[in-house]
């Protein structure tokens, strides 16, 4: 087998086990309860939200252990972190907390979340994205996430979450940015659920089973052009990390696009 080949192998493995027809029905079924958790959240109530995501969790935490002893398991538990995500961001108590440093704190149980799939998976760090690659590829990724943070902006016209664009106002919300959002979601959604779905899905519908739950998590800036937007980001970024195997350059571009998003751009064409 040759280094390109070995390569590919290895990032793109063969499915475990065959899914059942009920299986990939349940897949879809979680996919679209997540959704409809997301409008119910944005458009009617979010405690009732949070009461369906909490539903949700423990719905994909019981099945995961009723099938314990097949490959399937593996994607209900990281699913898992989909409606954890929504719960955190709903349910911890942070009033009175600049909404920059919501990021940090709601990120550090969400990390923590993240590392016990990856654990209990048994998945490298290589497995789920968490090598350098080529620097200059990945740096030419992260590039990427300047023409996005720009698109993103003119869709949703945020509010800067910096006082003002100054390297004293902007270079502890930017890191948080990068850091919190950035690298957390890429490590969640293209490094951790994205192996477990590629392995016991396939590498193309596992990338856009997750895609399309990355998207309805964006429900809350009520754009139907941003959900387009995000769910086209995110094939995109799983298929860069899908053939290069690292997280770098899409983590580094996903914190270009918030920080663009939410601090440079809002002052920048205001």
């Amino acid at each position: 087998m040759s280094r390109t080949q070995a390569h590919l192998s290895a990032w793109d493995p063969e499915i475990k086990s065959a899914v059942s027809k009920k299986d990939h029905l349940f897949v879809w079924l979680y996919a679209i309860a997540i959704t409809a958790a997301e409008v119910v959240t944005t458009f009617h109530d979010p405690l009732y939200g949070i009461v369906w995501h909490v539903v949700l969790l423990a719905a994909l935490l019981v099945h995961a252990s009723l099938v314990n002893k097949q490959a399937i398991n593996l994607v209900y538990l990281a699913l898992s972190l989909a409606p954890l995500i929504r719960i955190m961001s709903l349910a911890t108590p942070l009033v009175g907390v600049p909404p920059i440093y919501m990021y940090l704190i709601i990120s550090l149980p969400l990390f923590t979340a993240a590392a016990y799939v990856m654990r209990y998976a048994s998945f490298k760090p290589e497995d789920v994205g968490l090598i350098v690659g080529s620097l200059p590829l990945q740096l030419l990724v992260a590039s990427l996430g300047v023409p996005l943070g720009l698109i993103e902006y003119l869709i949703l016209r945020p509010a800067p979450l910096a006082p003002e664009l100054t390297f004293q106002h902007v270079w502890l919300p930017a890191l948080i940015l990068l850091v919190s959002t950035g690298f957390l979601e890429e490590f969640i959604f293209r490094g951790v659920m994205y192996r477990a779905a590629a392995e016991t899905l396939g590498r193309w519908y596992g990338s856009i089973h997750i895609s399309f739950i990355f998207a309805m998590l964006h429900i809350m800036h009520r754009s139907p052009a941003d959900l387009v937007l995000v769910f086209a980001i995110a094939l995109l970024f799983s298929t860069i990390v899908g053939f290069f195997r690292s997280l770098l350059g899409v983590s580094l571009a996903h914190g270009l696009t918030n920080i663009g998003l939410y601090i440079i751009w809002p002052y920048l064409l205001r």
